[in-house]
């Protein structure tokens, strides 16, 4: 076991490349998927929560209202690939692909290579369970850009109770 996984900190691990957040505002690998929200291009009040999972491939798409994608019938929609591309800005394409576990050529390594990869095998239309957990953890982010610059502790952060000082 390495110094980081014993210790009480989690490591974090820089982007890869910055990425514009206005078009895939949350993106993580997480719970066996990639999943992310994704805004939509026609109408600046809806998102999409949209994820792919691991081996599978299996995807889900559909509205902060539950309501499924037009895009998602028989194959990935465009939501699913600009959450594709912005997990590879984020975490770098060798890492997508690995997490998602596709078996791609080495050398086409790249967001439109790990999409095509995965489209080739047929993946199946998910049942859509993840969509209100993802868009939870979501709001939850958004919650924290919400906050006033403070170096004060958050309660919400404070997640080991205070040891009294023994004197």
């Amino acid at each position: 076991m390495s110094d980081w996984e014993r210790s009480s900190t989690a490591r974090v691990i820089p982007p890869a490349r910055p990425r514009k957040l206005a078009k895939v505002p949350f993106v993580e690998l997480a719970d066996g998927r990639l999943q992310g929200v994704v805004s939509s291009g026609s109408d600046i009040e809806r998102v999409y929560v949209s994820s792919v999972t691991a081996g599978t491939y299996a995807y889900t798409c559909s509205t902060n209202n539950n309501r499924p994608c037009g895009g998602a019938r028989g194959g990935f929609c465009n939501h699913i690939r600009a959450l594709v591309t912005e997990a590879v800005l984020q975490y770098g394409a060798e890492r997508v692909a690995r997490y998602l576990r596709v078996e791609g050529s080495a050398e086409e390594t790249t967001a439109a290579g790990i999409t095509a990869d995965m489209a080739g095998t047929r993946p199946q239309q998910g049942d859509g369970g993840a969509a209100a957990p993802v868009f939870s953890r979501f709001l939850r982010h958004l919650a924290y850009l919400e906050l006033a610059p403070t170096t004060g502790p958050l309660p919400e952060m404070q997640w080991f109770p205070p040891t009294r000082a023994v004197a």
